[in-house]
């Protein structure tokens, strides 16, 4: 797997953050350091704000309280910095019908990586067979995989992972099993938001419930 530029050296660390979406404070009081290596399992029911602190650490919503910071700099005085370090991952897996799989790696490659990552990703994930073929005629858990494959096609040292699991079958999860490995073992830090039991050897444990903000759902 390709390794990219990735920092070894920095910390992504969040002090006492809080998260309100609208009138509903969702969490408050919640620290967390992700080294490099590191895995953190975040766990949750429905509507607890599992996806809530995974695009806070993305920087798609900003904390009601406490701070981010990369490196020992706060995020919020050098985002472009923090944001060229990170993938996130999402529910939607981001395909456009009309591209093929290859190109939609192609597109993502070229962001960071260049294309020579792209048939790389393509088998990292068993899609070697199908990279002609248009997103539209792929199953949801092709598509899962697709997104996945973002993560080998375009390399970036933090991965913000929401239900990266969904819709895989068991060859599926085996693949992300060992990409998140592989991911670690090279410096990488990864953040995976789930409410299914997912297999990450020596990951941390975080249960958003334990930070309900009173009065929270």
């Amino acid at each position: 797997m390709p390794r990219g530029d990735f920092d070894l050296t920095s910390d992504l660390v969040g002090e006492d953050l809080a998260c309100r979406r609208g009138e509903r404070l969702v969490f408050g009081g919640l620290s967390l350091r992700l080294a490099a290596g590191a895995a953190l399992i975040v766990t949750g029911a429905n509507g607890s704000g599992k996806s809530s602190l995974l695009r806070l650490l993305a920087t798609l919503l900003r904390p009601e309280a406490g701070r981010l910071l990369w490196g020992g700099t706060a995020i919020a005085a050098d985002p472009a910095t923090y944001r060229a370090s990170i993938h996130y991952l999402g529910h939607l897996d981001a395909t456009k019908p009309a591209l093929t799989a290859r190109e939609t790696l192609e597109f993502w490659a070229g962001m960071r990586a260049g294309r020579a990552a792209v048939d790389e990703a393509l088998a990292a994930l068993g899609l070697s067979r199908v990279a002609d073929w248009p997103c539209r005629w792929l199953s949801a858990g092709q598509r899962r995989r697709l997104a996945l494959a973002r993560l080998v096609a375009a390399p970036a040292p933090v991965w913000l992972l929401d239900e990266p699991a969904a819709a895989l079958d068991s060859d599926g999860e085996g693949r992300l099993a060992t990409l998140i490995a592989a991911h670690r073992a090279a410096g990488g830090r990864v953040v995976v938001a789930t409410h299914q039991p997912i297999a990450i050897e020596a990951a941390e444990t975080l249960a958003i419930g334990d930070y309900a903000a009173a009065g929270a759902d």
